[in-house]
């Protein structure tokens, strides 16, 4: 070969070298940011679990969300009985904005499913006479209101609905079912979603339930601080554990579906804003150097509220295969028992469930004061959320705590405790479920299946 040749050959290969050094320090570079990250944490085994992210990921989004989210847009599920007008019984409401005009208003009765109402009288609306007279709080007022549209033949639906529910031999009461603040509300109407209820208000709510009602480590040096970092968990027992990380499971999804529905006022105030992923939002919820390196983790626990509750919806199969999901529509009562019939073959497949039976072992007394302890602690929760000022998000709190407290009834339910165990609708003197606790169950577990759908468009967004 000639000088000239050789000079071409070395030139072509140091290109070569030089663009794979390129190349790979952009595919390191794209690695340690994606380590570093909100997901940095998403992957392997989920904690105090076997179970992998990548396998819940899988089942959720190509299995469980499609008929998940086909079953809950059905009237068995939309509707949903609530009491918003119940007082906070910790503290006197000192919220402005979202507290007053946030509110949902009440379906018309000419909206309701027919089978669901028995002489039901409609509430009167607290703050329909009184107006917030701060023009600030304007945005709040709109994205937080909830609607109550319910149509003429849903109401009637709904007499129906009470006189099959009071026919059933029911062990347990049935909470605040005579009030006459409970009113339907139409849960497709009032999607979870941002509402601009913030400030000093909204933190007191999680404040209170992380620090007076979650366990926490036992102080090292004679004090408990303020603010821990969520690693000193694992010196706590598995008990304490599960109860800190389904709590923050429960938060992580509420934030990610704020930040997945999120409103951006139109450009100049003119025309209607839009609704959509925010990828700052969700940074400034999740990114390590936003909070204080714990964002990553509380994505990761959002993993762990799920299983809880896939376990829960799994041990109740038998009991939820004999339900007759009555709405006076044979149609679409068959279609829903179909559909659940479907999504339970579907979840009972899954090989790799939250193991219940590892809790409240060894000391038979001090099991039992720490289960009754874990139920004060987790009934104290529920009761907060009558503290909540934005009534759409009293709406929404109020169905996820009363969802994951019907999936912890039915995991310490029955003869048995163990991935093996089931309750089924002959022990109906021992254990049952109402209308409520079921469309609460599907609800939440829906709220938790949407939220991981969700990371899904966020770590596209983010890559």
């Amino acid at each position: 070969m000639t000088r000239y040749t050789w000079h071409w050959i070395l030139l072509v290969v140091t290109i070569t070298f030089e663009t794979v050094f390129i190349l790979g320090d952009n595919f390191s570079s794209k690695i340690r940011d994606e380590n570093k990250g909100c997901f940095c944490k998403l992957k392997g085994e989920i904690d105090d679990c076997s179970c992998k992210v990548e396998t819940l990921d899988s089942l959720n989004n190509n299995k469980i969300f499609p008929r998940l989210n086909s079953l809950l847009s059905r009237n068995y599920f939309r509707y949903f009985k609530v009491n918003l007008k119940k007082v906070c019984p910790f503290w006197s409401d000192d919220s402005r904005c979202a507290l007053k005009d946030c509110h949902v208003s009440n379906c018309p009765e000419d909206s309701v499913p027919p089978a669901l109402v028995k002489n039901q009288k409609k509430p009167e609306n607290k703050y329909a006479k009184k107006s917030n007279e701060d023009d600030s709080c304007e945005e709040e007022r709109e994205l937080g209101a909830l609607d109550r549209t319910l149509s003429a033949e849903s109401k009637e639906a709904f007499k129906n609905w009470t006189k099959y529910d009071e026919s059933q031999d029911l062990f347990c009461d049935l909470d605040d079912e005579s009030s006459a603040d409970l009113s339907y509300v139409d849960l497709l109407l009032n999607p979870e979603r941002y509402t601009g209820y913030k400030g000093a208000s909204t933190r007191r709510i999680w404040r209170t339930i992380y620090e007076e009602n979650c366990f926490k480590p036992q102080p090292t040096y004679g004090y408990e601080p303020k603010s821990f970092h969520s690693t000193k968990y694992h010196d706590m027992c598995l008990e304490k554990r599960v109860f800190y990380r389904m709590v923050s499971g429960l938060h992580t999804s509420i934030n990610t579906h704020l930040s997945a529905r999120y409103y951006t006022p139109a450009i100049n105030g003119f025309g209607q804003g839009v609704w959509g992923p925010n990828v700052k939002e969700f940074k400034r919820r999740f990114e390590p150097e936003t909070t204080n390196g714990e964002g990553p983790q509380r994505l990761k626990n959002l993993y762990f509220t799920y299983l809880v509750e896939l376990r829960a919806i799994a041990k109740a199969a038998p009991y939820l295969l004999q339900e007759e999901f009555y709405t006076g529509d044979s149609e679409e009562d068959e279609d829903v028992k179909e559909g659940i019939h479907e999504l339970l073959h579907i979840i009972n497949s899954f090989s790799d469930h939250f193991d219940e039976s590892q809790l409240f072992k060894g000391n038979s007394k001090e099991a039992l004061k720490l289960k009754e302890e874990f139920r004060n602690h987790f009934r104290n929760i529920s009761r907060i959320m009558d503290c909540v000022g934005c009534d759409k998000c009293k709406l929404w709190g109020k169905l996820q705590i009363n969802g994951m407290g019907t999936a912890l009834k039915i995991l310490f339910s029955g003869d048995t405790i163990g991935p093996q165990s089931t309750v089924n609708a002959k022990s109906k003197k021992t254990f049952q479920l109402t209308r409520t606790e079921i469309v609460t169950l599907f609800n939440a577990f829906g709220r938790l299946s949407n939220s991981i759908h969700f990371l899904e468009e966020f770590r596209a967004k983010l890559k």
